[in-house]
């Protein structure tokens, strides 16, 4: 044994956490930066793997991991023992070789002995977006060499336990590659201890910190047995507000397990003088400010001195939170509605930054408007997007130009005419030839080309829209005005539903497939299968339904492009790549289709019998200006339509990058290629890769080396902000009009009165469990979702506002309709029954029928 495995935590840095741990790195360079740390030494990696190799714990170990992966047989666990529980105990029955003991006792001796604190420091804990709060244990107020010894033995062992596997599992953190070092400082008899955030953990605030104290060891704050005084200061340490703290709650072993009160302190005022806390407050900036991020810091007071016993990252801090004006607010309904999902990478630095954001700048740009950059429409952390901000664009002096540049196009570009233009013949070409592509044969960068070729198709359709959409905007503001003057603007929503579209046809064509399947009693037996895979299985290999696989192979050919959660999230699957989505779809169609209300109709024969109507030429310009206005939304939807069919082999191209990459080893999965950014999967080039193409596109290990810890750092991120939403509702939907007795409240976006039970629809996969005449309440709608509205008695959306899919395709059902509620899916209940006022734009309760 020739490396040193203890020494002073001076000695350790950030980069040294692959030898100290984590915790260990961490403390060592707040030593360095001169922070009021303990004394102590820390007992490296090297040691354990030390253990590992001189005894017998290093071989059952890796027989253990081999079973548990399936390389290897299983050796087994006794009945009800956990693989983790077995290892632990290989670790507690074999003792430390003599040298290791040697030098950890005198380690323990220069420190000084006396009672040490003894903390678990692996080398995957403290990380961003993997903090591994308490799945490793500690152990305070040890004392003597032998207790100290074993102690370290059994920070060791607790790399192993149940919690700490499943977190690592959970984290996607191979177990092969772990080490532990351990921490061993002097005990500080903490007068008052707890922990400090940099940035509220609650609110996302960076400008406030957070502090809860106790009396005593900080242990019962982090372990929760204890409500603290809970302080909220400004940066400089000022107390912005204070909640005294509670009773200490024990567990009992005598009484099986249970918790018994014990007395805090309350009464005796806070436990932090104001010096303490701007103390604090300098200590916790000065930690931020080095490490570059918010920190989660354990503290001690002792003896009047301030000690600084961890600091690691912050995790699952909610971001920053916002202040919208009101053209944002506005606005943010529909970006969120599209944003429903988190983008990955992948997402936002391929389709979205070279396809559907290219488009919006084109548009903007071409009325002298510039559109915020993708950066500050979705801001990142650690490469990873945290938050959506409303756009604010920007005119320019160019924008005075405008409405010329308009009119001039408007008379040019007739959007009834669109498809009749050589542009649009060129795009379906180049579509035709992307899909006639195979990307599994070609190299590297001709893959990563295939995706870029997508992108400059797509330009096809931005050309198309940049030329068309003054088309659908004149005559809608003209039809609008006319409206205005005749005393009938209410009209307006209505009037412009009910164009024939590309949606409309698929939904007429999702109805065929529904007749089909109704009429063969085997096949509607097939689909009251409630797993959507073994439904789509049914259908697939069943000989007797090749009537209904064929026209379902017919239609996936035609409409299959369509996206399933958003048209800006390339990393969701198309109707092809999820059939069994479709096939919830045409399940809810199943049964007797809703008598409708024809808003249009109403509205149209209302808007005729105007007396000012009754003169011919003003009735014939009134009349066309509906039509053009029809035919510009019509426009609208179906240019989306056609634009969405370069998403297919665009991820066809990505699958294959994925795939790769999984031979690879950098990604465990091919959907994982999402982690990664576009720039970086062009970064490598051809000099990277065989020139053989038959090794299936075998890449070196230097890929492997240079994104696989990306991968897993931004999917870490990823699962630290699962249930942190983009865009807190509340700044678009928490300023909705009440409406007395309303259980929500929302914009009215088709008119009318429906009642029914609730069904709540959070996405595609839940699709075929609506039925007829049930309230349909969901996050969100795109295109994919509309079929739905022909058995949905009412629909009741989270998000969106008047010109969204949802509301155009309600009044073209004439079901009611209320948008941007922002909490329908968490207020209203399954199979509660509810009276939905479209007019109002209100959800109330409806009483239960006779029968109920």
């Amino acid at each position: 044994m020739t490396e040193k495995t203890t020494a002073p935590l001076a000695d350790f840095g950030v980069g040294d956490i692959a030898a100290a741990g984590g915790k260990g790195a961490a403390l060592g360079e707040l030593v360095r930066q001169g922070f009021p740390v303990p004394q102590g030494f820390i007992i490296t990696t090297g040691a354990y793997l030390s253990f590992l190799a001189e005894t017998t714990v290093g071989a059952a170990l890796e027989g253990l991991l081999r079973a548990e992966s399936g390389d290897g047989p299983d050796i087994g666990t006794a009945d009800g023992e956990s693989r983790g529980a077995a290892i632990r105990a290989l670790f507690t029955g074999t003792e430390v070789p003599g040298h290791l003991w040697q030098e950890i006792g005198s380690a323990y001796a220069e420190l000084g002995g006396g009672a040490v604190a003894v903390r678990s420091s692996a080398t995957a804990e403290d990380l961003p977006g993997a903090a591994f709060a308490g799945q490793q244990d500690t152990y305070l107020n040890v004392l003597g060499e032998d207790a100290v010894v074993q102690a370290v033995a059994d920070c060791w062992a607790s790399l192993w336990t149940d919690r700490a596997v499943a977190y690592r599992e959970r984290q996607g953190i191979d177990p092969r590659g772990l080490a532990i070092a351990v921490v061993v400082q002097r005990m500080v008899p903490a007068d008052t201890a707890g922990v400090m955030f940099t940035a509220n953990p609650v609110t996302g605030a960076r400008g406030e910190i957070v502090v809860d104290a106790s009396p005593g060891l900080g242990e019962a704050v982090v372990a929760g047995r204890v409500t603290p005084e809970h302080y909220v200061l400004d940066r400089t340490g000022k107390a912005l507000s204070f909640a005294p703290g509670g009773r200490e709650v024990m567990i009992s072993a005598a009484a099986g397990g249970g918790t018994q009160e014990q007395p805090g302190a309350p009464g005796t005022g806070p436990e932090l003088a104001a010096d303490q806390l701007t103390e604090l407050a300098r200590l916790g900036q000065r930690a931020q400010q080095h490490f570059g991020r918010p920190q989660d810091i354990e503290w001690a007071v002792s003896g009047g001195l301030l000690y600084v016993l961890q600091s690691r990252p912050m995790t699952a801090l909610p971001p920053q939170p916002q202040t919208l004006n009101p053209f944002q607010r506005r606005l943010g309904p529909f970006f969120m509605e599209m944003f429903q999902e988190r983008p990955y990478p992948l997402d936002v630095s391929g389709w979205m930054s070279r396809g559907i954001l290219a488009m919006l700048h084109r548009m903007a740009g071409s009325v002298g408007v510039v559109f915020p950059t993708v950066d500050q429409l979705l801001p990142e952390e650690d490469g990873v997007v945290v938050r959506l901000v409303p756009p604010i664009p920007h005119p320019t002096i160019r924008t005075l130009a405008a409405p010329v540049s308009l009119a001039r196009r408007a008379r040019q570009f007739d959007p009834a005419k669109w498809t009749q233009d050589p542009r649009f013949s060129a795009f379906l070409e180049n579509v035709e030839q992307l899909n006639g592509k195979d990307p599994g044969p070609l190299r590297w960068r001709a893959v990563v080309a295939l995706a870029e070729e997508s992108f400059a198709t797509m330009r096809g359709i931005t050309d198309l829209r940049v030329s068309y959409l003054p088309g659908v905007f004149v005559p809608l503001l003209k039809m609008r005005l006319m409206l205005v003057l005749l005393g009938k603007a209410k009209l307006a929503a209505a009037l412009i539903a009910g164009a024939e579209t590309r949606t409309s046809q698929a939904n007429r064509a999702l109805e065929q497939l529904a007749a089909i399947a109704a009429d063969d009693p085997g096949l509607a037996r097939a689909f009251a299968e409630p797993d959507p895979g073994r439904l789509l299985e049914l259908v697939e290999k069943e000989p007797e339904h090749v009537a209904f696989r064929e026209a379902f192979k017919a239609f996936l050919l035609e409409y299959g492009h369509r996206e399933t959660v958003s048209v800006v999230l390339s990393s969701a699957p198309t109707w092809s790549d999820a059939p069994e989505v479709v096939l919830g779809l045409v399940k809810a169609m199943f049964g007797e289709r809703l008598p409708t209300v024809d808003q249009t109709g109403m509205a149209l024969s209302e808007l005729r019998r105007h007396p000012l109507l009754w003169f011919a030429p003003l009735r014939r310009s009134v009349l066309a200006a509906v039509e053009s206005a029809r035919s510009g939304m019509a426009f609208r939807e179906d240019s989306h339509f056609y634009a969405t069919k370069v998403i297919p082999p665009m991820r066809r191209a990505y699958r294959e990058l994925g795939r790769r990459l999984v031979l690879a080893g950098v990604v465990d999965e091919a959907h994982d290629v999402y982690h990664l950014r576009f720039e970086e999967l062009a970064s490598i080039t051809d000099t990277d890769t065989d020139t053989d193409t038959d090794d299936g596109g075998a890449l070196p290990a230097s890929v492997r080396e240079r994104f696989r810890p990306v991968v897993l750092a931004r999917a870490a991120k990823r699962r630290e902000l699962e249930g942190i939403p983009l865009l807190d509702p509340a700044l678009l939907f928490g300023r909705n009009r009440r409406v007395k007795g309303a259980l929500v409240t929302g914009t009215p976006a088709s008119r009318g009165q429906a009642s029914g039970p609730v069904r709540v629809i959070r996405g595609p996969a839940e699709f075929g469990q609506l039925r007829s005449g049930e309230v349909l309440v969901c996050p969100y709608t795109n295109p994919s979702w509309t079929p739905l509205f022909q058995r949905a008695a009412a629909v009741v959306v989270d998000t969106g506002g008047l010109g969204s899919h949802a509301a155009i395709v309600a009044r073209e059902y004439g079901i009611p309709a209320v948008m941007g509620t922002g909490s329908g899916t968490s207020t209203l209940a399954g199979g509660q029954r509810v009276l939905v006022d479209g007019t109002a734009g209100a959800v109330l309760s409806a009483p239960t029928s006779d029968g109920a």
